[in-house]
Formats: structure tokens, sequence, C-alpha cells
């Protein structure tokens, strides 16, 4: 058998040294006798280290971490050129936990023979009900009816009263995955939805009862607006001042998707001004969110900490992809959801590729 050396990134560790979420089903690659792998402890938090949890988004895979590698298991760290190039002789195929891939440099991924494979579906359905439950929350207004139930403020009830969803016209920035899925939830609630999607198929968003319309439409007529676009160059702030003045007064905005998408010191304006009603945020343009952010201080936003779509279902079926992937890659077979589709064509990665095909035997 010819060995296949893995390495998984230490922040999937809690401060105990132990799989966090407990998605990842080990006890496949410790069965598999070709496989040998190991944690990238030096990204994993330490106890008492409290400065972890500040830095944590901006870890790192070095060159020295892929030495000697076929395979990586990536959650947060980024991934950039220069370790890709160091570790391009061996490094065959690097596995992302997630749907999101926005980290790692894909291009050189390719031009390194490495094949870049993701989990895409896993969080559809997180991620749309995440918005749902955000449209719910803020529409009833959950967190202010909260508030004044624990202050003891029952005279404020007629203060704190919230409006259905109920008919309400829906307006989604992006018809991927989860746009549509979101589609799909919302249908008991009668709404309208609108989309804005400049690569959605007419005909698909017709049969899903969509309306394409431009994004200057979509906010204007919206009474609530979910952005689900993915964390292209293009799309970089495209919901800035400009965007939120085309708002009703009335209008709740939801981001579940990435914080680079919207300009946040416009969105702290308009809800500090009032300008729209509110707003729900799983993501963040700095992410973790530093304490002196004025998000922080208004009460007409929700703020989750980048997780609500990562329920102990999404991370049993990322951990399964991942593992699915590299048993796959050990035994010389490419993994499902390659996102760099033009690497299966390149001699040098089929040739690193072709090196695990004998242990396919000892697998039958």
């Amino acid at each position: 058998m010819t060995p296949f050396r893995l390495a998984i990134t230490g922040d999937f560790l809690n401060e105990r040294g132990e799989d966090a979420c407990g998605g990842l089903p080990l006890h496949e690659l410790d069965a598999a006798q070709h496989i040998a792998y190991h944690v990238l402890r030096d990204q994993a938090p330490r106890p008492g280290d409290r400065d972890y949890w500040s830095r944590f988004y901006s870890l790192e895979v070095q060159p020295s971490h892929l030495k000697d590698l076929d395979g990586l298991i990536l959650l947060r760290p980024w991934l950039k050129r220069g370790a890709l190039e160091a570790a391009r002789d061996r490094l065959v195929v690097v596995g992302r936990s997630g749907a999101g891939y926005d980290k790692v440099d894909v291009a050189a991924c390719t031009d390194c023979d490495v094949a870049l494979f993701n989990a895409p579906l896993a969080l559809n359905h997180p991620t749309a009900s995440t918005a749902l439950l955000f449209m719910l929350a803020l529409s009833k207004r959950l967190f202010e009816q909260d508030r004044v139930t624990r202050a003891g403020r029952w005279d404020k009830q007629a203060d704190v009263l919230g409006d259905e969803i109920l008919g309400r016209t829906l307006g989604i920035i992006g018809l991927g995955h989860s746009g549509r899925e979101l589609v799909r939830l919302v249908a008991p609630f009668s709404m309208k939805v609108l989309g804005y999607s400049p690569h959605a198929d007419a005909t698909e968003a017709r049969a899903l009862g969509v309306e394409l319309v431009s994004l200057e439409e979509l906010l204007r007529r919206s009474d609530i607006v979910s952005i689900h676009a993915r964390p292209r160059p293009e799309n970089r702030r495209m919901i800035g001042a400009a965007q939120f003045a085309l708002m009703k007064p009335a209008a709740y905005f939801v981001n579940i998707a990435r914080g680079e998408l919207v300009d946040e010191a416009a969105l702290v304006e308009v809800l500090k001004n009032r300008r729209i009603a509110g707003a729900a945020l799983d993501v963040f343009e700095h992410e973790p969110l530093p304490a002196g952010n004025p998000l922080i201080q208004l009460d007409n936003v929700i703020l989750t900490p980048h997780w609500s779509a990562s329920t102990s279902d999404v991370w049993k079926a990322t951990g399964r992809a991942m593992v699915d992937g590299m048993l796959r890659a050990a035994r010389g077979e490419l993994p499902d959801n390659i996102v760099n589709r033009d690497v299966l064509s390149r001699p040098g990665f089929r040739a690193k590729l072709a090196r695990f095909e004998e242990n396919r035997r000892g697998t039958l």
C-alpha cells in the first residue's frame, strides 16, 4: 500500500484538544491502514488563551504545515499561493469543510496540481432556515419583546407590537442554493418573492414563483431583503448608502452570506437614524466583531457570531463529506464536488492521484 498522509487544521478542536463539534468521523480514518493523519495543533485553542478567539479567523496555513502531506482538511484558515507552491510536488487534495472557499487561492490550487473540494449542499437548508428565523424574529420583534418582559414592563406591550410576514414582499439577492431553498421555505407564508441574480435562469425563476427584477427595484418594493449572494470581487459592498436609501422605512435587512457584501458603516447609519426598521446579521466586515463596533450598541439589529447556520446536523454532513473525500483520494479516486475542475486534465495532478490507485485493492 502507498501511505496517504493527511492533516486537519487545528481550529476543529476545543481547548481540551477534542473535536469541538464532533462532526468528523475520525474512526473511519483510523480504520484505513493506508492513511496516517494528524491535527495542526499550533492552530488549536489552548486553555487560557483568550486572544485565540480574536485571531482565529486570521489563521493561515504555512508551508511547514504542508510538508510531506498528500491531503489537507481545512476549516477556517487561509490557504495561500506560497504554501501551495511549497507543497506542489506531493499535495494532491484539499477539502474545505463547508460551502465557501473564499479564503483558498483556487487558481493557485490548480497551478499546483491540487484539487479543492467542498461540501456545497450541506449548508443550503441551514442557511435558508436561518434567514427565515431572522425574518420572523425581526417582524415579530422577538428580541424587543424579550427585553420588555425581562424588565417587567408589561405596560410596553403596545410599543413592541410586531407584524406578520404573511403576504409581504420578500427580496432575495442571489438565487443560488440557499436563495432557492428560502423560496421553498416561505411558500406557506404566501409571500411575493422578488429575486435579483444576474446569473439566474429566468425559466427556473418563474417555475419557483420568483419575479426577477433589478437590484434597485427589489430594494424599493421589498418588505424584507435577504442577501444570499456569493462573495465575488464584483459583489464587494454591493449594498451601500445608495442602496439602503431605496428601502422602505418599515423594511428589514438580513445578511447571512458574507460581511464584505455590505458597506457596514452605511448600514450602521441607516439603523441609527431609523431609516429602515431593523436588521439581522450573522456576518460582518471584520470577524470576530470588534468589541467597540457600533452595531453592538443598536437596539434594532440582531447579531449572531457567524454561527447560526452551524448546527450539529451541518457539522455531521460536512465532516462526512471531508472524510469521504479523503478516503476516495487515498484510493486514487476523485472526491465529489471538486471546485477547480480544470485541475482534472492536468498531468501533474493525475500523476499524483494515480500513486494511490493500488490502495483500492486493500479496501475491496
